[in-house]
């Protein structure tokens, strides 16, 4: 009985700990902020708020971890409730991302980024990620924080 429940325990801790997504170190700027600084007004025009918008079903796994790349550079991780503001440039940018769910979820992502291009919304599902430009705070944005530069945890 004894070797079933250290069987259980081990295989369970390898699970959840396989489940853990390693942090990729950003080669962006972050326009440092906090939250009573956010004016949802003061974005645009390049300053964009990029968010994870992952839901509870996610966060209770720890699956909701993000790694992100845009236009093949590193930008870094965002986990549940944060965001980071960078600066880009008008035109077409390529967003690439990643989340542990069991299995690597991949996916890749062309946005048009234009002057009244405000906020993105990056959350994982089930199957893959979705990336949509929301141009909208997220709800309960006042709970949110601002993602750190992570190097390799």
């Amino acid at each position: 009985m004894k070797k079933l429940k250290l069987t259980i325990t081990l295989f369970t801790l390898i699970l959840l700990s396989s489940c853990a997504l390693k942090p990729i170190a950003s080669q962006y700027n972050f326009v440092k902020t906090t939250i009573k600084n956010v004016r949802f007004n003061d974005l645009g025009n390049g300053n964009i708020l990029i968010y994870n918008g992952s839901n509870i079903l996610h966060k209770i796994d720890n699956t909701a971890r993000l790694n992100i790349w845009l236009d093949n550079k590193p930008l870094g991780q965002i986990r549940p409730s944060e965001y980071v503001i960078i600066n880009l440039k008008k035109g077409k940018h390529h967003f690439k991302v990643l989340h542990i769910d069991v299995v690597n979820m991949r996916s890749k992502h062309e946005i048009e980024i234009n002057n009244d291009t405000k906020v993105i919304k990056i959350k994982p599902t089930i199957t893959s990620n979705k990336l949509e430009v929301t141009n909208k705070l997220p709800k309960k944005f006042s709970k949110f924080k601002y993602a750190k530069k992570r190097d390799h945890e």
